[in-house]
């Protein structure tokens, strides 16, 4: 890898340690989520790095793709079981991570925490060039089964480029039968997750996360999308995002038109199945025979 973007990657990293520390500051009962939000990504602009997508904020049962609405008045409550997932780029090169945290004390909440934790730590010492990809996911498995709980089985952890979050490769959270090896240099954002549930997620109705997917013509909102490509590329957004410039009939007049042409995809809310909590850890690793973790 070059060691200028070596240096980006490193940078993004060492933000995104900084956002996770200022971020357990705000995970307080009470506190609305789109606050949080709001402060975690001006933060990181603050910090000299950019959104790599909106800061996800997911609650209980609820595992991916879970932001605030505009002026959404939802809080944190007592014993709720909060994930933060934060993503960070310098000129397209990204830091991914994520951890989950207890509002009050809960010891079903510190259990499935302990577990994803365990989980990724597992992973993460297999991040070497020739690791059959199978072994990372038994040994997220073998960590969460122990402790009693199930990994989310339709969720993975992904290569990371530049200006693309998801690419490649995809690191499963269970023995899954794939054989192909890691190499060295690839990035890797690896993510536990556990469950006291079924293990599966499903999709939700709502969507707040969106995506840049090919170029195209739209009649309404002409400078949103001309914002969207200039500011966000091909890395996902926040609606909210949209609405604070544009305003929400705007934004909701262009978004409908987009996602019909399909120049823009979204990403709904993802839960497990049964309803049960959900706990995620995540690193971004460079794949060396001494891992470089950029994110812890």
């Amino acid at each position: 890898m070059e060691k200028e973007i070596l240096k980006k990657y490193k940078k993004a990293g060492e933000i995104s340690i900084k956002i996770k520390e200022f971020a357990r500051t705000l995970l307080k009962e009470g506190a609305l989520l789109v606050d949080i939000a709001d402060k975690i990504e001006d933060k990181i602009i603050e910090l000299g790095g950019k959104p790599a997508f909106p800061a996800n904020i997911s609650i209980n049962e609820f595992a991916a793709h879970s932001i605030p609405r505009f002026k959404e008045q939802t809080v944190l409550t007592k014993n709720d079981l909060v994930t933060v997932d934060v993503g960070i780029q310098i000129d397209g090169f990204i830091a991914d991570t994520a951890f989950s945290y207890s509002i009050g004390k809960s010891e079903e909440n510190e259990k499935l925490i302990a577990a994803s934790e365990a989980a990724l730590n597992a992973a993460l010492k297999l991040a070497k060039p020739d690791t059959e990809i199978r072994e990372l996911g038994k040994a997220i498995a073998n960590e969460i089964t122990s402790a009693g709980f199930q990994p989310i089985k339709n969720l993975t952890g992904h290569m990371v480029g530049e200006y693309n979050l998801h690419m490649g490769l995809r690191i499963p959270n269970y023995d899954n039968g794939d054989d192909r090896i890691l190499e060295k240099d690839m990035v890797l954002a690896i993510e536990p997750f556990a469950t006291s549930g079924e293990g599966i997620v499903v999709e939700g109705k709502s969507a707040e996360i969106f995506k840049l997917e090919k170029k195209g013509v739209v009649r309404t909102g002409r400078e949103i999308l001309a914002h969207i490509i200039k500011n966000y590329k091909t890395l996902p957004f926040a609606k909210r995002w949209l609405v604070k410039k544009f305003g929400l009939l705007k934004t909701n007049l262009f978004l409908k038109e987009a996602l019909a042409k399909e120049i823009l995809k979204d990403y709904n809310v993802l839960r497990e199945k049964t309803g049960k909590k959900v706990s995620q850890a995540e690193h971004t690793v460079i794949v060396a025979e001494k891992p470089i973790i950029t994110t812890k």
